[in-house]
């Protein structure tokens, strides 16, 4: 698998001073080095959640690099990835999910794929087969 690259360019930035209450909706790649309180959410899109950055908010992305402070879920279609001095607190869910040394984690992980197709016979098909054969 191709690892991405992790300093993807930045298209919204929110600065360590901003406070942001509600929903934030966007494309491409943002950084959130302030805090946000409600809803985060992109179809295609990357949360960068910088080192001091103190996030409380229902996350939905493709991908998301957590630095600092998250408290509630997080949803990846992609990726989540986890640096220190991250500390996160709720659920988590990605195919990927990497979270580094030093990371303080509390909630439950799901590593789910979207979308995944098993290729797995049912056993009725599977007895179907081998009969067929002899």
């Amino acid at each position: 698998m191709k690892k991405k690259n992790r300093s993807e360019a930045v298209s919204t930035f929110i600065g360590s001073d901003a406070r942001i209450e509600g929903t934030i909706a966007f494309d491409g790649t943002i950084r959130i080095d302030g805090r946000a309180t409600g809803r985060i959410c992109s179809a295609g899109g990357t949360l960068i959640v910088g080192e001091q950055a103190v996030v409380n908010a229902e996350i939905e992305v493709d991908a998301a690099i957590i630095m600092g402070e998250v408290n509630g879920t997080i949803e990846a279609s992609d990726r989540i990835e986890a640096y220190p001095p991250c500390r996160m607190s709720g659920d988590i869910q990605a195919p990927v999910i990497s979270i580094e040394p030093g990371v303080v984690f509390n909630g439950t992980c799901a590593m789910k794929a979207a979308n995944v197709t098993s290729f797995r016979p049912q056993e009725g098909e599977r007895q179907k087969d081998l009969s067929e054969g002899e």
